[in-house]
């Protein structure tokens, strides 16, 4: 009888058991087909009914059209303010801000994905001496990774990025002008020479987005004001340095495409007059690069609530086709090549159909041009910060395949 009971409930607690087993699958089965439904939810628009302009058609233009597509490795060789939390492992500041270091699978993966072009923003203050010597160890570091691209058949491009935050090295003014242009020109020779016996797949940029920082023109530059005009003529100046501290250099450097931005890289800023492209011993091997996250509220607020982006948003498309339109009419008909090298748009929380939307709309929009984009990839998928991650690094896997998709899709109209 006891024996009988026990039996009874043995089969009971299986029965049970098999029950919950059966609730569970059906959950999982459940949150799969969720899952499924919701990435299907997300269509890639090709915008094919774009107007097309008229490209010159020279070797500059074809170098950037060879270029196809950009993406940055951001928040990585850029990192700044950071070597007290890594002293003795320098190498150890390469993943301070996205907690993960970079490797060739995730190269690969860029290859594989279709993009031609990966720029390494590089943040150089914390790795010179006090006669301005890069540290050879950080040097050699982003000379692999850039090997690494090169490799892979795409194009490579090396830049001096947030060292125009430290007033000691870098102002626009004339009265810092001096030691400016010595940190920045000893930059720039390393650079070249590091780098001489690489042919044109490396790309080397003088700045990133050199403006007056900490002041009220920091991003807001006025052609009409004494100190902005003086930022401007600077600029100048040190683009100039650039082209001939690079040219100098010896080895491939002599014939080397060289990206030039204007003040903090706005578009609107390149097509003034009172920017002015470097005279250079190789003819229209300058390219003008520009940064733009337009529409700025959508794409780049986060105190913003606008998190939509429709193909039928006249006034948005509008925002982005106007400075473009100013690019085209300012450089590119000219046969003078252009590249926007900073572009995206955050992600809001389930915008992921806007922000497909949008970058289909803004490659498109800049390919039917003549112009080249560059995603800006932070590596930040979470939190309250900007995150324009795509691609995890740890993985070396798109986070948001669909906006990759929509770049591959869009990225040539135009010019196919």
């Amino acid at each position: 009888m006891v024996d009988k009971i026990v039996e009874n409930e043995k089969e009971g607690k299986s029965e049970s058991m098999i029950k919950k087993a059966a609730v569970f699958l059906c959950a999982l089965c459940l949150l799969l087909v969720c899952s499924f439904s919701t990435a299907e939810s997300v269509s890639v628009p090709v915008i094919d009914n774009m107007k097309v302009f008229e490209i010159p058609d020279n070797e500059a233009l074809r170098f950037v059209r060879e270029l196809k597509t950009g993406w940055n490795l951001g928040n990585t060789f850029d990192a700044f303010d950071v070597r007290n939390w890594y002293r003795g492992d320098e190498l150890g500041m390469e993943s301070a801000w996205v907690k993960t270091i970079t490797t060739r699978e995730d190269i690969h993966a860029l290859k594989e994905a279709g993009f031609n072009l990966i720029r390494i923003p590089c943040t150089w203050k914390e790795h010179v001496d006090k006669n301005d010597v890069i540290s050879a160890v950080w040097l050699n570091r982003v000379k692999e990774v850039a090997s690494w691209v090169l490799e892979e058949g795409m194009y490579a491009i090396v830049n001096v990025h947030h060292d125009d935050r430290y007033v000691e090295n870098f102002y626009l003014d004339k009265a810092h002008y001096d030691r400016t242009a010595a940190y920045m020109s000893s930059i720039w020779r390393q650079l070249a020479e590091a780098f001489a016996d690489t042919d044109e797949h490396l790309i080397l940029e003088s700045m990133n987005e050199p403006r007056l920082f900490g002041t009220q023109w920091e991003w807001s530059w006025d052609s009409k004001n004494a100190q902005c005009q003086e930022a401007m003529e600077c600029i100048n100046q040190l683009n100039q340095l650039f082209v001939d501290t690079v040219r100098a250099a010896g080895g491939h450097n002599a014939t080397r495409y060289l990206a030039v931005p204007s003040y903090c890289a706005n578009p609107w800023n390149a097509v003034s007059d009172q920017f002015v492209l470097p005279t250079d011993s190789i003819e229209n091997h300058i390219i003008v690069a520009a940064h733009a996250y337009t529409p700025y509220n959508f794409a780049l607020n986060l105190n913003s609530t606008d998190r939509t982006f429709s193909l039928d948003d006249g006034p948005k498309k509008a925002e982005i086709a106007g400075f473009l339109k100013a690019l085209y009419e300012k450089y590119v008909q000219h046969g003078i090549p252009v590249l926007m090298d900073e572009y995206g748009a955050l992600n809001k929380g389930g915008n992921l159909q806007d922000r497909v939307n949008f970058t289909a709309y803004y490659v498109a929009s800049a390919s039917a041009r003549g112009i080249t984009c560059c995603w800006w990839d932070n590596h930040n998928f979470t939190g309250d910060g900007e995150q324009f991650g795509i691609l995890d690094r740890k993985q070396a896997a798109f986070t948001y395949p669909e906006i990759v998709e929509a770049i591959m899709k869009n990225c040539l109209i135009g010019r196919e």
